[in-house]
């Protein structure tokens, strides 16, 4: 299995097949509603709205550094707001999850072998995930999703348990 191969692997089994860590994102939001998905049953914790939201916004920004554009905080913001809890919204943010994921994975099926050495942006700001390779930074945004998939879990438990 080529790096880029195992990169799509890792991408592929936390959104929808069976990671080792748990539960798949997909698994972990199957069944949950909106008023569900905009409680805060944790005291300081985010939602599982703002999660999701915060995933996709990160997703879309490693997708446009792959793309060749400047690292810089994401176009939505690092935690855009929910607004209105709606149904219909609430689909719309996983659909624009799945939607961002995918294009995630065909950027890095069609990305050359020799450019995942690439180094992301000229400086090193942790922050920005900057001072990184795009294979470094493409393995980060797995690692990013499943520690969040692990807060989301735990969101889910918290809102069982009331």
């Amino acid at each position: 299995m080529t790096l880029r191969e195992h990169l799509i692997e890792e991408l592929t089994r936390s959104h929808d097949r069976q990671p080792w860590h748990g539960p798949s994102r997909r698994a972990l939001l199957d069944g949950v509603g909106a008023a569900e998905a905009a409680l805060h049953p944790v005291v300081g914790a985010h939602s599982i709205w703002e999660l999701v939201l915060h995933m996709t916004s990160w997703t879309r920004e490693v997708s446009r550094r792959l793309h060749g554009a400047p690292p810089a905080a994401p176009s939505d913001g690092d935690w855009p707001e929910v607004g209105e809890p709606t149904e219909a919204r609430w689909r719309e943010a996983c659909f624009a999850l799945d939607r961002a994921h995918a294009a995630l994975l065909g950027i890095v099926a069609a990305l050359p072998p020799e450019r995942l050495g690439d180094r992301v942006g000229t400086g090193d700001e942790p922050e920005l995930g900057t001072g990184t390779t795009m294979a470094l930074m493409i393995a980060g945004i797995a690692e990013h999703d499943a520690y969040h998939c692990g807060q989301v879990a735990i969101l889910k438990r918290a809102i069982t348990a009331r």
